[in-house]
């Protein structure tokens, strides 16, 4: 049994801190009051850090690449079938592959809905002002009655098979913790050295300056809306 580096330090720690900000989202507009400013903030943080995973995906670590997991439906056949490669399942399989994009889809959108929504109280979006009544309404009601829900079932489901994998002595939590995963076949190891994780802060910074910039644009020009 090999043990093969599989999840950089970048990734990581982008998983775990969105696990955070969701967490933090729904707490945060579930009170509602004061805590709203919290809950535009963490979803500023939300869209740098989809942004990132999006960047990453295409310069980050061997496994961390969107290529090396893409749920083609080749993979998907092998997979159901009981025939995948090692390469399959070495990162995420094809059916957790198809999970993690929609995840990333469903936050990068309810984040986005959030810059353009409006609670009729005391809440605007940054960006709410720019646009049409029409499309405030339009990106309010997905943000509340639809983006929600739809995250919040998708990640049950996540953990749920997350439980179901370990039961059946898959290794999946443990790894997106110290990064290493036990495997049979000798599997490529993922870039995970002080210029990767020197790089991924450098275009976190960035993408972060990038964020902050547009919502301070958009309180400027549209609306009063609430910054860092």
């Amino acid at each position: 049994m090999n043990r093969v580096r599989i999840w950089d330090l970048p990734t990581r720690l982008f998983h775990w801190a969105l696990v955070l900000c969701v967490i933090g989202l729904f707490v945060t507009g579930r009170i509602g009051g004061d805590l709203m400013n919290w809950h535009f903030r963490l979803g500023y943080a939300a869209l740098t850090l989809v942004l990132f995973r999006v960047v990453w995906g295409f310069i980050g670590g061997y496994w961390s690449r969107f290529a090396r997991f893409l749920p083609t439906p080749g993979r998907i056949l092998r997979y159901l079938r009981g025939q995948a490669r090692p390469e399959d399942t070495a990162g995420h399989n094809p059916l957790g592959a198809c999970s993690v994009f929609a995840l990333l889809i469903l936050v990068a959108a309810q984040a986005i809905t959030g810059l353009f929504s409006y609670d009729e109280i005391a809440f605007a979006g940054p960006l709410s002002g720019l646009v049409s009544d029409h499309a405030v309404d339009l990106a309010t009601r997905y943000h509340k009655a639809w983006g929600q829900p739809l995250i919040i079932g998708l990640v049950a489901l996540h953990v749920l098979a997350i439980i179901v994998y370990t039961a059946l002595k898959h290794h999946l939590f443990w790894p997106m913790i110290v990064g290493d995963k036990p495997l049979e076949a000798d599997l490529a190891a993922a870039r995970d050295t002080a210029g990767a994780r020197i790089l991924a802060l450098v275009v976190l910074a960035i993408l972060a300056a990038a964020v902050y910039a547009l919502v301070t644009w958009g309180n400027t020009h549209g609306t009063a809306g609430f910054g860092y």
